[in-house]
């Protein structure tokens, strides 16, 4: 009778031959970890310096609100009241509208400076593994053929 080949044996020493390096996947998550880190600091940072705007300019208009809803003795008085609190809002506007275009702009630099860095880190990462990939291969091959 024919026995049949045990193919957890032959699966076995194949995985065997060409063994795996766990250690390049750990790297990865600990580097896609880091990037996230990295990258949520700059979106806190960046939230946080847009509340601080926010929050000032806010301020600012209800000072002013304040200052336009006060009694006026005369009528023409609450037409120049609203007049320079239009001006001084356009003024306002462009100076917040200035600082939120500040803060999106070093989002942007520093998200950039970090995607280039990972892009460097996972290319020599990517480098080393391909090169030692390569040799535990070759080194299993010469020993498969010798046998």
């Amino acid at each position: 009778m024919a026995k049949t080949q045990d193919m957890t044996a032959v699966l076995k020493d194949m995985m065997g031959a060409f063994p795996v390096d766990t250690a390049a996947f750990e790297d990865a998550f600990k580097n896609t970890a880091s990037l996230n880190e990295k990258l949520a600091g700059v979106a806190l940072t960046a939230a946080e310096k847009s509340s601080e705007i926010s929050n000032k300019w806010t301020k600012d208009t209800l000072a002013k609100l304040s200052d336009m809803s006060k009694a006026k003795a005369e009528p023409a008085d609450y037409a120049k009241a609203m007049t320079d609190f239009a001006s001084a809002q356009a003024e306002v506007a462009a100076e917040n509208l200035a600082a939120f275009a500040e803060v999106a702009k070093k989002v942007q630099a520093d998200s950039f400076e970090l995607f280039m860095s990972a892009s460097k880190e996972a290319t020599d990462g990517a480098q080393a593994a391909v090169k030692k990939a390569t040799a535990d291969v070759t080194a299993a091959a010469k020993k498969a053929t010798a046998k």
